[in-house]
C-alpha cells in the first residue's frame, strides 16, 4: 500500500513511518521543512512538501495514495478554537480527497477526550466539555467519511505515548521536576493514566491502515490507568528527589501552564480491549514505569 502520512517527522511519526516500511508499505511524508524532509528520507519514505494549511498540498498527496494516516496536530494551546479548526479543516481535505475510493483514512485523536473518572471504553461518547474537546470535531469529521465511501477510523491515542526521546507530557514533567526540586502530583495523586509504548502505538497505526473497519473508533492504550503518584514517585527516586502532593492552586503555578496541571490532575482511564479484539494488537512493550526508571527519561540532559 502506498500511504500518505502527515506528522511523519514528529516525536511518534518516526516509529510509524519505520513499522510502514518495514511490513512493505510505500510511504510518501509531509514535509514543512528541510530537517522533516531530512528525517522522512532517512526512514525510507518520500518527502511531500507542503503543511497543514497548505489544503492543496494536504489533497495532492492523498490523491495520490492508497490510504491517508494522519497524525500531525499543531497550532497554540492557549487557542483550542484555532486547533479544532487546523486539525477539521486539514482532515476534511484528505477525506475529501477519499471519498467514494473505499481506500483507508485513519486520524489521530486522543484518550483524554473521553470523560473522567472512570475506565471508558470505545463504544462511549466523548465528553464535548471535556479538557480535551476540540479534538472531537476532527474525530467526527473523519468519522463522517464513511458514509462517503472512505474506509475511515480514528486511532485515541493515549496522552503518554512513551519511549526515547520522549519530550511530551512525561519528560515535561522531569523536567518540571529537575526545575523545581520536588517531583509534583495533584491532590493525592490517584488519578490515572493510560499509557502506551511508541513501537506498540506504530504497530496499531499499521493494523488500523491494513484492516479497521469503516466508523471504527480504537483506543491505543496498552495500560489502562497508572496512578500519578506512582509516576511522580518513580521519577522522584530516580532523580533523588522528593515526591510532593500539591493543591489543585499550587499545581497551576508549579507546573508549566495551569492547563498541564489540569492534564496532571485529570483521571482518565480508558480501556482497549475492543481495540485489542478487532485488530488482533497485542502491546508488548516496556510499561511506562518500567520506561521511566529503566529508559532516558531521567539521564537524558536537562531542558
Amino acid at each position: 500500500m502506498h500511504v500518505f502520512v502527515t506528522g511523519g517527522s514528529g516525536l511518534t511519526g518516526p516509529t510509524v513511518v519505520a513499522e510502514l516500511v518495514a511490513a512493505g508499505h510505500t510511504v510518501t511524508g509531509l514535509a514543512r521543512s528541510d530537517t522533516a524532509a531530512a528525517r522522512l528520507e532517512s526512514l525510507g519514505a518520500t518527502p511531500h512538501r507542503g503543511s497543514l494549511e497548505d489544503l492543496g498540498s494536504l489533497r495532492g498527496g492523498a490523491e495520490a495514495a492508497d490510504g491517508v494516516l494522519h497524525m500531525a496536530f499543531g497550532g497554540d494551546f492557549a487557542d483550542p478554537d484555532d486547533l479544532e479548526r487546523r486539525d477539521r479543516t486539514a482532515i476534511e481535505a484528505l477525506g475529501g480527497a477519499l471519498a467514494h475510493s473505499g481506500k483507508p483514512f485513519v486520524s489521530t485523536s486522543g484518550t483524554l477526550v473521553m470523560p473522567g473518572g472512570r475506565e471508558s471504553t470505545e463504544k462511549d461518547e466523548p465528553d464535548t466539555a471535556g479538557i480535551a474537546g476540540f479534538r472531537i470535531p476532527g474525530e467526527r469529521a473523519c468519522l463522517g467519511f464513511a458514509a462517503q465511501g472512505v474506509r475511515a477510523s480514528v486511532v485515541r491515542l493515549a496522552p503518554t505515548v512513551h519511549g526515547p526521546g520522549d519530550y511530551g507530557f512525561i519528560g515535561m514533567l522531569v523536567a518540571t521536576a529537575r526545575k523545581t526540586g520536588v517531583s509534583a502530583y495533584v491532590g493525592d495523586g490517584s488519578n490515572r493514566w493510560p499509557a502506551v509504548h511508541r513501537r506498540d502505538a506504530a504497530v496499531l497505526f499499521r493494523l488500523a491502515l491494513e484492516k479497521a473497519p469503516a466508523g471504527g473508533v480504537l483506543h491505543g492504550v496498552a495500560e489502562s490507568g497508572v496512578r500519578f503518584k506512582s509516576i511522580a514517585e518513580t521519577i522522584a527516586r530516580g532523580l533523588g528527589l522528593p515526591a510532593v502532593s500539591l493543591t489543585a492552586d499550587e499545581a497551576a503555578t508549579h507546573f508549566p501552564s495551569p492547563a498541564m496541571a489540569t492534564f496532571y490532575g485529570f483521571d482518565g482511564p480508558v480501556s482497549s480491549a475492543h481495540t485489542q479484539e478487532l485488530l488482533g494488537w497485542t502491546p508488548s512493550h516496556p510499561t511506562l514505569l518500567h520506561d521511566v526508571e529503566h529508559g532516558d527519561y531521567l539521564t537524558a540532559p536537562a531542558s
